[in-house]
């Protein structure tokens, strides 16, 4: 089959696009016919293998997984011993590593139905970005009707999903973005758009319940300073930023994991978002009724995956690039 492969850490010049052995799914695996991939912040992390600190997980010399990706919408091609609940033929939308490829192995528990109103590009925007959106403000904030939710990073794959997940739960939500994205972010439902160019939210007196941060470019401080004396913030890393450093983003989550205790009755907390087959559910059912809509800013196959990364790396995409297979 055909993928994109990496052997070693470093820009988007080192990924190849060549032929590979199709994956054998293995129990509890389902292995699936890849039609579209998206491209995260996640992807350009282990690209880079960046920060340094990541390299016990993503691999010590070289990539520990040389294909890249891990968004995906495609069709069940076969299933491992044990698999129950879908069929050879089923669309399907979820979560594996190795995603730019023909076919992927993904694990049981994080492929599910495909929203039946999505096109396969629509739905593989959606898994990783809707489910650390969804988690982020529903299981870590708890966010609840009537509250104020600022999102920092509010036109970008997380973000898009965030400002509309943020209003299906019946918060006043506020989006902060640079000027090109204000429209986008204002037609997702936003109450409240702050162009960051022009307006610092950190010094505009405004006060909110949850904070939710994508984007790590300002203090803790900054940060505490714009919640209510009980509100809450999540923080979110991934993004992509100037690399190079031994933690990266990684070090506003260590300096949370110092003072959270320190935080009187305000909230500093962090998301791990992890996928499950009951997250793509609700992402589903979102989806299929409207409250939640992946915006797709732009498309490239997959032998242009690396000009995606790229693209996703220099140019502060908005919302989704999806890679069609």
């Amino acid at each position: 089959m055909k993928a994109v492969v990496q052997d070693r850490y470093g820009s988007a010049d080192t990924l190849e696009f060549r032929e590979i052995d199709r994956p054998v799914p293995a129990a509890g695996e389902v292995l699936v016919r890849v039609h579209a991939a998206s491209v995260n912040a996640y992807d350009w992390h282990f690209m880079r293998g960046d920060p340094l600190l990541g390299r016990g997980v993503m691999g010590l010399r070289r990539p520990r997984m040389p294909v890249r990706g891990r968004d995906f919408a495609g069709r069940v091609e076969a299933l491992g011993p044990g698999v129950t609940g879908l069929e050879p033929g089923d669309e399907v939308y979820g979560e594996a590593d190795g995603a730019f490829a023909e076919y992927v192995c993904a694990r049981d528990g994080e492929v599910g139905p495909k929203p039946a109103n999505l096109t396969f590009e629509q739905a593989a925007a959606v898994p990783l970005a809707g489910n650390t959106a969804l988690m982020a403000l529903r299981e870590v904030a708890g966010v609840r009707p009537g509250q104020t939710v600022l999102v920092n990073g509010a036109s970008g794959g997380v973000g898009t999903f965030a400002v509309q997940l943020g209003k299906t739960f019946g918060a006043e939500v506020t989006g902060v973005c640079s000027t090109r994205n204000v429209d986008l972010v204002r037609s997702l439902g936003a109450d409240r758009v702050v162009d960051y160019t022009r307006e610092d939210f950190a010094r505009c007196g405004r006060r909110y319940d949850v904070v939710l941060d994508l984007v790590g470019n300002r203090s803790l401080g900054e940060f505490r300073r714009v919640l209510t004396p009980s509100g809450t913030l999540v923080l979110s890393g991934g993004g992509v930023y100037e690399g190079g450093s031994v933690v990266g983003p990684m070090g506003l989550f260590l300096k949370r994991r110092l003072r959270a205790p320190f935080a009187g009755g305000q909230r500093l907390l962090e998301v791990s978002a992890r996928q499950s087959r009951a997250n793509l559910g609700t992402l589903r059912e979102l989806a299929e009724s409207g409250k939640i809509t992946p915006v797709v800013e732009r498309t490239y196959p997959l032998d242009a995956a690396a000009e995606a990364i790229r693209y996703l790396e220099v140019e502060h995409a908005r919302a989704k690039v999806v890679i069609t297979v």
